[in-house]
């Protein structure tokens, strides 16, 4: 054993990781990236994809404080997803593909066999997004953190045409606003999930609510979180999208006035769309007012499109083909002096 090691870093923990998630990330492999994992910087070659004006759009984000709760259940195998999920919706938003995506797991001590499920998660989103994991970075400080506590962030990049960018100019007067469906909370929320669940209430993950229709409260709120690159990134490239909002913390409320242009108002229809029992659970227990609701979590709408009316047939039909829940909420219209971005009615 060396002084390393005596201080509490295990450098061949690190070894071993490296070995257990080779085939995970060789699995991810696309287009245009070079090499593999164990070099000092992960390369991708943006000449392979041909693209004639190519902007670069990058997000970075964590799975926040879902991962306590996560770590409590003694499972790391889809935290992995939610961390991918969050930064490549929001390229996503501005209309880019997902081309590769890098991992930064920090660690009270290196269990190789759980560090190895964080990253399978990160490699099945890195599936599910199309995306490359090119390489990441797991730090062991047992000074900073407890010795079964773990942080997981990410950071991704994308491409896209510049003719062809989502931006806020983008969506016009008169577009119709398409919801598509969160799997549950995603990743928001959860400061005030735990509050209500385990410090308002003493609830075990094991409970089954009646409302939650089978599922334990575990199974509810670990959800992981929606990828919709796929059945989205088509409707982009063939111009029938013309804005894009994930709906992250705050909700509709705060993320689906960053779509459109101060000149415009999003008019959503409530009762439009399903509510998942999950978001009904919480609103009981926790006592929540509507409010509260809108403006912290999803509320059962994951992405919301902003649509041409000539197009919106042609998008809910591409949708529905692929197996996709499609709800119209509400449509934007020219905004009044001194009115909100947002209204409900």
């Amino acid at each position: 054993m060396g002084r390393y090691q005596d201080a509490g870093v295990d450098v061949t923990a690190g070894y071993e990781l490296v070995r257990k998630i080779k085939d995970d990330v060789a699995s991810t492999e696309r287009l245009g990236v070079l090499g593999g994992i164990g070099s000092f910087g992960g390369m991708f070659d943006l000449t392979a994809l041909q693209v004639k004006n190519p902007v670069l759009v990058s997000g970075t984000d964590g799975v926040g404080t879902k991962l306590l709760i996560a770590q409590k259940a003694k499972k790391a195998d889809t935290v992995g997803i939610d961390c991918v999920a969050m930064c490549v919706n929001d390229i996503l938003a501005q209309g880019a593909e997902p081309l590769f995506f890098l991992d930064y797991i920090a660690t009270g001590h290196n269990d190789p066999e759980e560090m190895a499920a964080i990253v399978s998660g990160v490699a099945e989103g890195c599936r599910q997004a199309g995306a490359a994991l090119i390489g990441g970075e797991t730090a062991e400080m047992p000074d900073m953190y407890a010795t079964d506590e773990y942080d997981l962030a990410g950071f991704a990049t994308g491409i896209v045409d510049k003719a062809k960018m989502l931006t806020q100019a983008s969506p016009k007067e008169g577009d119709i606003l398409l919801a598509l469906p969160s799997s549950g909370l995603h990743s928001n929320g959860f400061s005030l999930v735990r509050q209500i669940l385990f410090k308002d209430h003493q609830v075990a993950l094991t409970d089954k609510p009646a409302v939650l229709a089978g599922q334990t409260v575990q199974e509810a709120i670990l959800e992981p979180t929606r990828i919709y690159v796929k059945p989205v990134l088509p409707l982009i490239k063939a111009g029938l999208v013309r804005g894009v909002s994930h709906i992250t913390g705050g909700g509709l409320i705060e993320n689906l006035p960053r779509m459109f242009s101060d000149d415009l108002q999003a008019e959503v229809k409530l009762g439009s769309w399903d509510i998942l029992p999950i978001f009904k659970y919480l609103e009981k227990l926790g006592s929540l007012s509507q409010a509260d609701m809108l403006g912290t979590f999803n509320l059962g709408v994951g992405l919301v499109l902003a649509v041409k009316p000539d197009d919106v047939a042609e998008v809910k039909s591409r949708l529905t083909k692929q197996g996709e829940k499609v709800f119209e909420i509400g449509t934007l219209k020219k905004r009044p002096a001194a009115g909100e971005k947002i209204i409900f009615k």
